[in-house]
Order: C-alpha cells, then structure tokens, then sequence
C-alpha cells in the first residue's frame, strides 16, 4: 500500500540568496518521492504559468524546496536535498543543486535545533546531496541565535541582511564526473564554440557574440526573442549526453551562459538560461563555474576575462541586476582549489504549508 500524501506539512518559507522556496525537514514529508512531489506540486501551483494556487512566484527562482536532515556522515552537520518544482509542468527534479537556497541551509538548520548555536557564529558543514559535495556555512548568531539584520548587501535583493559565508569544498565534476566533461576546453556544436564544465554546476559557455547577441540586453528581450531560445535548447540537448548528464529534455542543467567583455569594471559579464528563461542574474555554482572557465586558456571565457592578479582571485561576475563575486583560491599548478562566496538569507514565515484540497 502506498503511503497516503499528507494534507500539510510545516515549512519555513525563505529567501536565500536570490532565491526562496520551501525549507522542510525531511521527516516531515513524505519518504516516498512520487508521493512527496505531488505534495510540494500543489503547495506550490504547479503547473500553472501563475502558479496562482500556490506558493510558487510563477519564476523558477521561487519555485525552488530545501529538504534538509541531520546528517550521520564525519565531519557533516546536515545533508540537504535540492528540488526544483517546475512552474507550468507537472514535474519536480533533483538534476540539480542550487548554491542560493543553500544560504538559508545553516540557518534553518540551527533554528530548527538540528545545530547547536554559539556564541557569534556558528559553522554549519552542509553535504549537498545532488552532487555528493560538501559546503560550509558560517552563520552569524549573536547569543546562540540567528541573525538576520546586517549590513551585507547582494545585487538582486534589496537592503542589507546578516551575511552568509559560503566555502565549497571539491566541487568539480560533482554532477559530470569530471571538470571538462567531454575532456576538451572547448567543443564545437551547432557551429558555435563551447567550453562545457561543471565545478558545481553544469554550465555550457559561449561567447555572446557567436549566437548572435551583444551580451547587454535585459533579460525581457533575451525572453522574448524565440529564435535565440531555440539555439539555445539545440545546444543544450546536443550537450547533454557529452557532458554524461544523459537525455536532458526534461531537466534543468546544463545551464547556458552566454559570455561578453565586462561593462561595469567586473572580470566577465554574463546572461544565463536555466534552461528556458533567462536568469535574473546568474547561480551560485552556476557562477562559480563561469568563474573557473575564465581561468582556463582556450575557454570561452579566457579571451574576453579580466582576470586580477594573485593566488587568490575575486572574480566579479556581471548579470542582467548586477554582480556576483567568486573568491577562487588557486594553487600552485594554477587550478582552482577552492571556491567561495559571500550570500544573505532570510526567515519570511514559519508554519504549516497546505495542499489542495480534495474530496474524500
């Protein structure tokens, strides 16, 4: 007998990074995922383009459930589990991570009593279950409490919160296998120049200017312009089953971002696909691997990369609302050893989350 689907379940809902979603604690959901997806399907309003009878912002960046336990591996405080519930279909994956919700992660951990809080702040060793990674969080917690007011600020949200420091450890090829999954720098598909890489996230890279665009446009007009889009997605498919990611018609990585010359003094300046719909400004692991094909000579990237001097390198990524800043710390062969990031979160409501109603 299957386990019957829960009415409610408690939830905290907040904003980590750019994003929000759901946060839960794995115990209360379903343990059956067909059965826990149809649950966070109609909390959310999925699939509808409105997401009008849910909790969904009718926007992948906030249709986004951290699924967060506490964890019985060494040197790990919590596992979380990513899930992207779809908008307008009926579909929820875990094909990929997400480096933004992972900033709420620390908190709602420690808030939910999974982690003890100390005195100022308090480290949180999260293991990212959709790659098998590790990231540690630093969470301020004056009087063993989280904080959320502050002073740090990220472009995309407005205001000031607490921040969120991010470190990942070892992330390359977490979801390919390999940093240079199809073992090039650089592949040609559709006639256009591609570097394909995953260090967190897999990313496909070209220069803007080879598909046809200048690299400043908004994001409205990259939406609209369907000729664009449908490049995109050839590419897209085609690098898939290169990148050992499989047949990804129904999946949301590789992601796609096209690269230009920085605009604003930053090192690259980006516009990015999550598959469908471009980005309001770029992911945080979707960054991070943006940031390390600059450093790769032959990449996309490479030749159009200000890259600063020094073993630690600040990599400030511009996006359609701003920029993302990626510490990439190399090492002495010159490859990236680790990367880090500096992210903001925020409680916006703690309670119990319903499902549609439906009839005995």
């Amino acid at each position: 007998m299957s386990e019957p689907a829960p009415q409610s379940a408690r939830c905290m809902w907040m904003r980590g990074g750019t994003s929000k979603g759901g946060y839960f604690l794995a115990d209360d959901l379903p343990s059956d995922p067909m059965v826990r997806d149809s649950f966070l399907l109609g909390i959310m309003g999925s699939p509808d383009p409105r997401q009008i009878d849910g909790m969904g912002g009718a926007d992948p960046l906030t249709s986004k459930v951290a699924i967060v336990k506490e964890s019985v591996r060494d040197g790990v405080d919590v596992d979380y589990l990513f899930l992207q519930v779809f908008v307008d279909k009926a579909l929820v994956t875990d094909a990929q991570n997400c480096g933004n919700l992972l900033a709420g992660v620390g908190p709602f951990a420690i808030e939910r009593g999974l982690v003890a809080g100390r005195e100022k702040e308090t480290p949180v060793a999260i293991f990212m279950e959709n790659t098998g990674q590790i990231a540690d969080a630093l969470v301020k917690t004056p009087c063993g409490k989280v904080t959320y007011s502050g002073l740090s600020h990220i472009d995309g949200v407005p205001g000031t919160s607490s921040p969120v420091a991010l470190t990942f450890r070892d992330t390359a090829g977490s979801s390919c296998g390999a940093l240079l999954p199809t073992g090039n720098v650089v592949d040609v598909i559709d006639g256009i120049e591609v570097t394909c890489i995953d260090n967190g996230m897999p990313t496909v890279v070209m220069q803007a200017e080879d598909i046809g665009i200048t690299g400043g446009e908004s994001r409205e007009m990259l939406d609209a312009d369907a000729g664009l889009k449908a490049r995109l997605d050839s590419i897209r498919l085609q690098a898939g089953p290169l990148m050992n990611l499989g047949d990804v018609a129904d999946k949301t990585v590789p992601k796609m971002t096209m690269v230009s010359a920085p605009k604003a003094g930053g090192v690259i300046a980006t516009r990015t696909f999550i598959p469908h719909r471009c980005h309001a400004s770029i992911g945080v692991l979707g960054a991070v691997s943006v940031a390390t094909a600059c450093m790769l000579p032959g990449s996309a990237a490479f030749s159009l990369a200000e890259v600063p001097q020094g073993a630690a390198k600040e990599i400030r990524i511009e996006h359609p609302i701003g920029e993302t800043t990626i510490i990439l710390t190399m090492n002495e062969d010159g490859d990236v050893e680790r990367a880090a990031i500096l992210r903001t979160a925020r409680k916006l409501f703690d309670g119990e989350i319903f499902a549609p109603h439906k009839e005995c």
